[in-house]
Formats: C-alpha cells, sequence, structure tokens
C-alpha cells in the first residue's frame, strides 16, 4: 500500500503534525529534568529587562497546562513530573503553609528533601530581586494546579488539590471569589477584583474536590457576567464591585470549553470573532494589532469540537507558522501584542504585553487543540 505524503498528510489532517511538533520541547523539557520539577515559561537571550526577570521563572499556570497536555497525549511520567513539581511546591513554601502555590517558581529539578529547590524566581540586580507579580498568587493559577493534581488522581495529588482549594475558599465574596494576592510576604495585597475566567476555573476545580457549594458559587458568578443583549461575558468586577467591560478572550472561550451544553453561550464565540478577529486568529483585546496565539489555540479547540473544522485548520496554520524549530509556539505574532490590561508599574497605564517569544503556556495549548483536549474535561 502507498503511503501518502507528508505534505499531503498536513494538508488533509494538520492536527497530528501539530501535536507532534508541540509536544516535543515539552517532552525534551521534562526529560530534562531527571525528575520532578518545572519548566521555564518564557524564551531569553534577546536581553532587556524581560530576560533579567523572566530568565528563571516558570509560571504556575503554565507549567500545570504543560502537565495537562502531556497527560492527553499519554505521557503520564511526564505530567507526574510537573504535577509533582507544583505540589514540591506547594508544600515547600519558604513562607506560607496554607495550600496556595505562588504564581512562579524557579525553572529546574526540585527536590523532596531541599525545599530552597522550590523557592520563587528572582535575580541578582545589586541585591536580590523578586517580582511582585511572580511570589503573589492568583486564584485562576491554583486552580490550573487543581486541575492538574485532580486529573493524575493519586492520593498525593487529590490531598494538595483539597488544600489548594480551601485556601481559595478564603478569598469568596457575596459574588464570586476575589483575586487572590500580589506582592511578598508576609502581608502581600488583596486583590480584591472579581474575574470571569477565574471563577469559571474555580467552578471546575472546586467541583473537581468534591465541594459542589463553592463550585455552584464560582458558577453562578460566571454566569452573571453573561450579557444576553450583546450575547458575550464580560470581564468581571472592578475592585469597587462596577461591571469590568473590558472584553476578555479567556473569559469568553473559557465557559464555551467547560460547558458546552449551555447553548445560550455559544454565541460568544462569534462576539470574539468579530471584534478580535485577525488574519488566521484572535487578538487579546479590540485593537487587532496581532494574533494571540494561546487564545487562537483555545479558539481552534472550540471549533474543532462544533465541527467548523475549515476555521480550526485555518487557526492551526497560524500556529504553526509562528512555532520555532524545536516546537515552542510563540505567545504572538509581533514584537508586542498589546492587551490593554496593566502589570501594576504604572499605575492607569495598560503596558502589559505578549512578546512574540517561544511560551510553554502557547506551546500547551497548541498541544491541547490539536489533541483535542481541554483542561476542563
Amino acid at each position: 500500500m502507498l503511503l501518502a505524503a507528508p505534505a499531503l498528510i498536513a494538508a488533509t489532517d494538520p492536527w497530528p503534525a501539530l501535536a507532534v511538533r508541540a509536544l516535543a520541547p515539552m517532552r525534551a523539557g521534562v526529560a530534562a529534568l531527571g525528575g520532578p520539577g518545572l519548566l521555564r515559561s518564557w524564551e531569553i537571550g534577546r536581553g532587556a529587562a524581560f530576560d533579567r526577570v523572566q530568565a528563571e521563572a516558570a509560571f504556575t499556570y503554565d507549567n500545570a497546562l504543560a502537565g495537562l497536555a502531556l497527560l492527553a497525549a499519554g505521557d503520564r511520567e511526564g505530567a507526574w513530573r510537573l504535577a509533582e513539581g507544583l505540589r514540591l511546591a506547594q508544600s515547600q513554601d519558604r513562607f506560607y503553609r496554607d495550600g496556595r502555590l505562588r504564581n512562579a517558581y524557579a525553572a529546574g529539578r526540585q527536590f523532596p528533601y531541599a525545599p530552597a529547590s522550590a523557592r520563587p524566581p528572582g535575580w541578582w540586580d545589586g541585591a536580590w530581586r523578586e517580582d511582585a507579580y511572580q511570589v503573589g498568587s492568583a486564584l485562576g493559577p491554583v486552580a490550573f494546579a487543581m486541575l492538574l493534581w485532580t486529573a493524575m488522581n493519586a492520593p498525593p495529588f487529590l490531598a494538595a488539590a483539597r488544600a489548594a482549594g480551601e485556601w481559595c475558599a478564603g478569598f469568596r465574596t457575596e459574588r464570586g471569589f476575589a483575586g487572590g494576592v500580589f506582592g511578598h510576604e508576609p502581608t502581600p495585597s488583596a486583590l480584591r477584583w472579581r474575574s470571569t475566567e477565574q471563577n469559571l476555573d474555580l467552578a471546575v476545580a472546586f467541583a473537581r474536590v468534591g465541594s459542589q457549594a463553592l463550585s455552584a458559587h464560582a458558577a453562578d458568578f460566571v454566569r452573571a457576567m453573561w450579557q444576553p443583549g450583546e450575547a458575550r461575558f464580560i470581564a468581571g468586577l472592578t475592585p469597587e464591585g462596577a461591571r469590568n467591560d473590558h472584553s476578555a478572550l479567556d473569559a469568553n472561550l473559557f465557559p464555551l470549553l467547560a460547558w458546552p451544553r449551555e447553548a445560550r453561550f455559544t454565541p460568544a464565540f462569534d462576539w470574539v470573532l468579530a471584534r478580535h478577529g485577525v488574519a488566521g486568529g484572535l487578538d487579546f483585546d479590540q485593537d487587532r494589532d496581532g494574533a494571540w496565539l494561546e487564545g487562537t489555540a483555545q479558539a481552534a479547540l472550540f471549533l474543532r469540537r462544533v465541527g467548523r473544522e475549515t476555521e480550526a485548520r485555518g487557526f492551526a496554520a497560524t500556529i504553526a507558522r509562528h512555532m520555532t524549530s524545536e516546537g515552542w509556539v510563540r505567545a504572538a505574532t509581533v514584537p508586542a501584542l498589546t492587551t490593554g490590561l496593566e502589570t501594576g508599574i504604572t499605575p492607569g497605564v495598560a503596558d502589559f504585553t505578549y512578546p512574540d517569544r517561544a511560551h510553554l503556556g502557547a506551546t500547551a495549548w497548541a498541544a491541547l487543540a490539536a489533541l483535542g483536549a481541554s483542561p476542563f474535561d
């Protein structure tokens, strides 16, 4: 029997090739760890302040996603290394013993009896420095660690997930859950905004650990952010409790992936496609200055699940064009993709951008899309 040429295979079904390419660098990374640990989130080596701050940062969210992608591909050993790396980070924190996870840790191998190996990332600049966001704890990344731990379904991971859920429960408000904390111990600042996306994450994560009342509380908040007249979700509530009308891409995509049976939310995709759509993908916000490849992969997964295969393959082609030779997916298709969000460095200035650097989170989402797997399954 004659075999089809690789180019023809790619033209007719791009997903197997995309899965192989995106999984390859993550598999190589976890193999190089030699045991439990975490992978660096960003490509470095271009200089400037970005390299200094991100040189050793392994973000909790990115590593949880990578673990879920590896698990979806049948690589339980690779997923275990990242899940255990996160568990060790939780249990060996230099200050906290309450179940939380920080937003980031130093990339590399971690050891059960060497707590310093699970330290936050930092850099030397005349003194030791640590980024206030990286050492803080947002509830969304913690929820994603819970998703990975519960997917692993082993007693130590389930215990870690329950402890994380108990910490998250402390941020319950009258409407949904607040954002977490920002800054250094012992007194980080409370994040009082409430996020549609983070509450969706929590709704699924709480359900996974059997906390049905907390899950329902988070889900009720998400559903309350639905705007029937606009057929979309708003981003959430401001610290003052006012509507946050920011057009958040993941706030609209995550509910579609998590709650596929709630057909009334399906029009949210066409809402973001009309306002965030760029050639071959989706922008993070509405200025359409480039494609955000993490969100583009999320959209590709949704499109596959609702049978819009032609559109999904167009997004896959964009992702493939912006992969490195090793298989890493770049975060953006332009050097500095605007988001409309703030870093907090300059209050009131929307200075957070995504660079066109290889990114673990974008690569993990590309693998999940190619595998047809959702973190919320």
